[in-house]
């Protein structure tokens, strides 16, 4: 048997405003951008450059109970990790555009890794896993 997740789902106040920081700031590939008429929705789908695994479907809130959500779906945990070929490059021109960081880089024993907010304040890992992280030796 042979799975996969596909999408997450990152609920969004806004298609535009999610789309303006994930690909102008944070530099995703946008993948898919429909309108979705018997819904009256876009399914919007974006991923990080060269990534092959999970990509991220920006869902709009719709509904109030699903604005209380927006910036806060984990209930402040970190949320997503965005794996890097070249952390300090990458952290740099995010520091260098304004993105928030709230944990500053620190060296672990699966790799380096910061804290950052996305633009709703959804936490996020940026991190350059070591080349022996199990995570790493399955994707050469």
């Amino acid at each position: 048997m042979k799975q996969s997740i596909v999408h997450i789902a990152l609920v969004v106040r806004d298609y535009d405003e999610a789309l303006d920081f994930y690909v102008n700031k944070l530099k995703f590939d946008l993948l898919e951008d429909t309108y979705q008429a018997e819904q009256d929705k876009r399914w919007v789908v974006i991923a990080p450059p060269g990534s092959s695994g999970v990509a991220l479907l920006l869902a709009k809130a719709s509904k109030p109970q699903q604005h209380d959500f927006i910036g806060n779906q984990t209930g402040g945990r970190v949320f997503l990790f965005l794996n890097t070929d070249d952390f300090w490059r990458d952290y740099q021109r995010m520091l260098s555009i304004g993105i928030h960081f709230v944990r500053e880089p620190v060296e672990a024993d699966y790799g380096t890794v910061a804290v950052f907010e996305d633009l709703y304040g959804n936490l996020w890992d940026l991190l350059q896993l070591n080349p022996d992280h199990p995570i790493a030796l399955r994707n050469r």
